[in-house]
């Protein structure tokens, strides 16, 4: 793909169904599938793939990673995908870091795509890190943890300096802590991550090794200094298709309230989910259609059901 190995897995029940290529967060997620199964091969045919320098399409010698690359490797892929499978257009779904790229693509070539479908949309994700820092803060002073406290206060999170080293490092285990990362009921990248993927039985011991050192890699995530420096609100302005928005309403790492904020500035095509704006307390649940209300910040493996639900 644009000269660099890439790795794809393609499931489905009938190769004719809906071709829906999804854009994985920072961490791939495909394994997650044998604990979670999506049932997204029942309806589609769904396109895992791993993006450069990511999970099973890892290399120790991937040159250094853009923005720009990521989605030009996107539309590569997503014409690859429209004339193996003989569609003019096919669906694109990303998830968390997936929905920065997600909906730029999906904002520059409304032309390959059928609709856009985010799970846990980036919007404005610097004042998202500034209200997630914010609420950890007042729950960790509020049970006692003045060891979580003391470092938080040493890595304040702010709008003019954004988010410091030192709070990436304890950015997963706080949010996980609360339930407000990845999932709702994971209380670590260790348990709920990094062991799920050692047992997933359709990777080889290689592959397993290699997800989790491009994560090691890029960190948070490979575009965290764009999306820290970008509102979507006003880099993408409209979209010509039709959107679908899934939160979780326990979600901290993309909150609601920005991807809410960036709905009302889209002005998606025919057929929009509407969702309703989550204020950032995580005991508050989503009232319409397109929250998950016992998920985090990955709604598909949080609540299943109302995922299908959902995209039914």
């Amino acid at each position: 793909i644009n000269g660099v190995d890439q790795a794809m897995i393609i499931k489905s029940r009938d190769v004719t169904h809906p071709v829906l290529l999804y854009l994985h967060g920072g961490t791939p997620d495909y394994f997650l599938t044998q604990d979670y199964p999506t049932h997204l091969e029942d309806t589609f045919t769904i396109v895992w793939w791993d993006r450069r320098g990511a999970g099973i399409s890892y290399r120790a010698d991937t040159p250094p990673i853009t923005l720009g690359q990521l989605l030009d490797d996107t539309r590569a892929v997503t014409d690859y995908l429209r004339e193996r499978f003989g569609q003019e257009k096919i669906f694109l779904m990303g998830h968390s870091e997936g929905t920065f790229l997600g909906i730029q693509a999906a904002a520059r070539w409304p032309e390959r795509y059928r609709a856009y479908i985010a799970v846990a949309q980036m919007a404005d994700q610097r004042r998202s890190e500034v209200l997630a820092y914010d609420y950890m803060l007042q729950r960790f002073k509020g049970v006692g943890d003045t060891g979580m406290v003391r470092k938080l206060e040493a890595a304040p999170v702010t709008m003019a300096g954004g988010t410091p080293a030192a709070y990436l490092t304890v950015r997963d285990k706080a949010m996980h802590r609360l339930g407000i990362g990845t999932m709702h009921e994971m209380d670590s990248v260790a348990s709920g991550l990094f062991l799920r993927s050692l047992r997933f039985r359709e990777f080889t011991l290689g592959d397993k090794i290699n997800l989790w050192r491009g994560k090691r890699a890029v960190g948070v995530s490979v575009v965290w200094d764009e999306a820290l420096a970008t509102d979507l609100a006003v880099a993408v302005p409209t979209l010509a298709i039709p959107a679908y928005f899934l939160h979780g309403s326990y979600d901290y790492t993309c909150l609601p309230a920005g991807a809410g904020l960036l709905r009302a500035a889209v002005g998606a095509g025919d057929g929009v989910l509407h969702l309703c704006t989550l204020r950032p307390q995580p005991q508050l649940r989503g009232t319409r259609a397109g929250t998950a209300d016992t998920a985090g910040g990955h709604p598909g493996r949080d609540d299943p059901p109302r995922r299908r639900e959902i995209g039914g």
